[in-house]
């Protein structure tokens, strides 16, 4: 069944609530800014959003370029973050969210804003809270633009977990935690379960709705003129091997997607995950103009700053990875054995096996490799 994009009456936001209350124990549910403070004082920035419904709200953030922030602390309509570019013809909107709500949100301020018409709508990669709102965009004839391969990994990702009865989805997490040898392992595999379910629960109430436009890594980067209005669309490796960006040039704003996370670790679960590649990526997002403003996948927006931070928390797992590799501690046992530094005690971390246990493991992976 495709969710009716029109309006968020109370009932839906607690059926929604509902649906994600497993990430609320250890999704980090804080209150979000829109935009990091090193943002205040630039004139791109429009100081008020156009739009805030709690779950998100939508700031205007250069000529013809918007975010869309979401506010976890307040619902999980959106989740993710995303937003739309508007020139003289057309309009370009980024994400599909995790609801078709949260679609439908972002293309009812983009009207309140413009009429032109919306070219297409991107998902910057596959994962859920990026695609399982896409089926509003399907039921409203608007091209899905997303990685070649993107449809291929939403169903073999998600149309399993469809099929399969819950507790079969979540039976060998469980007995991870069963299992568990120490205190800490438990602690560490139960925010991991919580996790799982909560992505369980999401896929098994969505219909699933692929990209209608594939691009082809290969023949990226592209320019697509939405009038008075180039936007470049980029392919970079790190977070899923089906990870696009947005530039829009001409206003030094480019839309990261999960390449990016503001004021959290890195989600690194996903098999094509490439730490080296991820890290490679960063360093040429270092390397944009320093006015730059970057929409990342979660968090606030920021500037270089925000580049800066995640490579810095990529640094100290490599850094604290490496020193257990050569003392011969087994992957398993130096993924719960990572100690999140002083410095980034304020992050936020989704699940501790998916952004810290995989970075750990693959990272060793790397160092076994060389």
């Amino acid at each position: 069944m495709i969710d009716t994009p029109a309006g968020f009456s109370r009932r839906q936001f607690l059926t929604q609530a509902s649906y994600f209350g497993a990430f609320y124990a250890f999704a980090g549910a804080m209150p979000l800014g829109a935009m990091a403070n090193s943002l205040s004082d630039d004139p791109r920035m429009a100081a008020a959003p156009i739009v805030d419904a709690g779950f998100a709200s939508v700031r205007k953030i250069g000529e013809g370029a918007y975010a869309t922030i979401s506010d976890t602390s307040k619902g999980f309509t959106t989740m993710c973050n995303g937003g739309f570019v508007i020139g003289k013809d057309a309009a370009l909107l980024i994400e599909g969210f995790v609801t078709s709500n949260g679609a439908a949100f972002q293309m009812e301020t983009l009207r309140k804003v413009t009429q032109v018409p919306a070219t297409g709508a991107i998902d910057t990669h596959y994962h859920f809270d990026h695609s399982c709102g896409n089926s509003f965009y399907g039921a409203h004839n608007i091209q899905l633009w997303g990685h070649a391969t993107a449809g291929k990994r939403i169903v073999d990702n998600y149309a399993p977990i469809q099929a399969a009865d819950k507790a079969v989805s979540l039976a060998r997490m469980e007995k991870r935690v069963a299992d568990a040898k120490s205190d800490l392992a438990k602690q560490h595999a139960e925010s991991d379960l919580r996790a799982l379910t909560g992505v369980v629960d999401i896929v098994k109430k969505t219909t699933l709705t692929l990209p209608n436009r594939p691009l082809d890594p290969a023949k990226l980067p592209l320019t697509v003129d939405l009038g008075a209005c180039p936007v470049v669309i980029e392919s970079f490796p790190g977070h899923s091997g089906t990870d696009l960006i947005v530039k829009v040039p001409e206003q030094k704003v480019v839309y990261t997607g999960d390449l990016m996370f503001n004021g959290s670790y890195p989600a690194c679960f996903d098999e094509q995950a490439s730490i080296s590649g991820w890290r490679a990526t960063l360093k040429t997002f270092a390397s944009f103009d320093k006015d730059t403003i970057f929409v990342p996948g979660h968090g606030q927006v920021c500037g270089q700053e925000g580049v800066a931070r995640i490579r810095s928390v990529f640094d100290d797992l490599a850094e604290q990875s490496e020193k257990m590799y050569k003392a011969g501690v087994p992957a398993g046992e130096a993924a719960d054995l990572y100690v999140v530094p002083e410095k980034f005690k304020s992050l936020g971390i989704w699940s501790w096996g998916y952004c810290v246990g995989f970075a750990v493991t693959k990272l060793y992976a790397e160092l076994a490799a060389k």
